[in-house]
């Protein structure tokens, strides 16, 4: 990790930068894609398979029997925690219910909001070097909550044409059974514009790579919506002198092993504390299986000394990180200073894998800097609100002439008429 001590404001941004890929480059790959899949629908998805995946698929979805072996392959221990994770995730997803919102504004004129849940969603799941059973659980949890009428997955398959079998098992523990076995852009095109055997959505939810997002980015100018934007994995962790290094070590370490491209930030008014951290991450890099992923990672990364715990704050507000790590005395205290980020964990028991997997919080959240405006996946995300308004005659009476007053000075006659018939109809008691 690079290591830079007590920067000026001014240079924040420089030091706080992404790693970027050219979007340009990427859709010029992303976009022949979809437009091969909209053209040749199931046959040009089973010539991709062949072409990227080395597979020859028979069935794009997953049958039955599939799903079946795949509980038999699934160990007793795994599927516990599986279903401990769940119920967790359920509670927390479950909470979130919002009630209905009935009131009257003025007297006649009631206002109401009510949740409907989104009719279709498609839910896409990494698998290529690490197949993530856990966000079958954080997008399907919530799809089931809400009621979403129709719900299919894509997942990436192996050199045998299989779907990973925790991730199916996952699948079929929430009832989800259309699973198309396919990943990339081709499985979000697949889902986005619909084929013979697979149905389009109304939105797509999930995590992926440079073109998965690119897909999903593309899609959602004409067709579908989706989630929020996403890039590589980042975590921001916060230390001070009385931290763990091993524990602060290990967060790093643990979302470094994501991907080449993710990025992890260390930041921390202790220069003692930051170069014992940092020793530590090297220490803890070498037992790694996936050390060569998390050298990668550690080389777009960056470890800040800053003057005091106020500056730290400022600056993790500024970079605004999918996941933050506040590893520091009166961890409470910082938190609620944090105005930018995806998910906050608070101190020294709280590592950043436990909303990974089974803490209860959403584990897909915004990176790039996206934590500024948008928020991570939740139970909102699979519904749509939608208002209503109904008025009595007195109602619009009252109402009227302000609405006629407003659509007048707007030169809008026509939204003006729409009141004023009305109104001239009470008038003559013609209703």
């Amino acid at each position: 990790m690079k290591l830079v001590e007590y920067p000026s404001r001014d240079d924040w941004p420089r030091l706080l930068e992404r790693p970027s890929n050219d979007q340009s480059k990427i859709e010029k790959i992303v976009k022949p894609i979809l437009d091969k899949v909209v053209r040749g629908g199931d046959r040009a998805l089973k010539k991709f398979a062949l072409e990227y995946d080395h597979v020859e698929l028979d069935n794009l979805l997953v049958t039955e029997d599939e799903l079946g072996n795949a509980k038999k392959q699934v160990d007793k221990q795994l599927k516990a925690a599986i279903v401990a994770a769940k119920d967790n995730i359920e509670k927390f997803h479950e909470a979130q219910r919002t009630t209905e919102l009935i009131m009257e504004t003025m007297p006649g004129v009631l206002c109401k909001r009510k949740s409907i849940p989104i009719g279709k969603v498609g839910l896409y799941v990494p698998g290529g070097s690490a197949p993530l059973f856990s966000t079958v659980l954080m997008l399907g949890v919530p799809a089931r909550i809400a009621g979403c009428g129709e719900v299919i997955m894509a997942s990436p398959t192996n050199a045998k044409g299989q779907v990973n079998p925790a991730v199916l098992y996952t699948a079929d523990l929430l009832g989800i059974k259309k699973v198309l076995k396919l990943g990339g852009a081709q499985a979000i095109a697949a889902m986005a514009y619909g084929t013979e055997s697979v149905p389009c959505v109304d939105k797509i939810f999930g995590p992926g790579n440079q073109y998965v997002t690119v897909a999903k980015q593309l899609v959602s100018r004409d067709t579908v919506a989706i989630d929020m934007p996403a890039g590589p994995s980042e975590v921001a962790v916060m230390v001070d002198k009385y931290a763990n290094p091993a524990f602060a070590a290990a967060d790093l370490l643990s979302q470094a092993e994501h991907g080449y491209d993710s990025q992890v930030i260390l930041v921390s008014s202790s220069k003692k504390m930051t170069t014992r951290v940092i020793e530590e991450v090297s220490c803890q890099l070498e037992a790694l299986p996936r050390k060569a992923i998390a050298a990668v990672a550690l080389e777009n990364s960056i470890a800040i000394v800053v003057e005091n715990k106020e500056e730290a704050i400022d600056l993790l507000n500024e970079y605004a990180a999918e996941h933050l790590i506040l590893q520091v005395n009166n961890a409470d205290e910082v938190a609620d200073k944090i105005v930018n980020a995806g998910s906050i964990f608070i101190g020294p028991y709280s590592p950043e894998s436990v909303g990974d997997y089974a803490s209860g919080t959403n584990h897909t959240l915004p990176t790039g800097g996206w934590a500024r405006s948008t928020a991570g996946v939740s139970l909102d995300s699979f519904v749509k609100k939608i208002t209503y308004q109904k008025l009595t005659a007195e109602g619009l009476k009252k109402i009227g002439p302000i609405v006629e007053t407003m659509a007048s000075h707007e030169q809008l006659d026509a939204h003006k008429n729409a009141v004023s018939i009305r109104l001239k109809a009470i008038q003559a008691g013609d209703v």
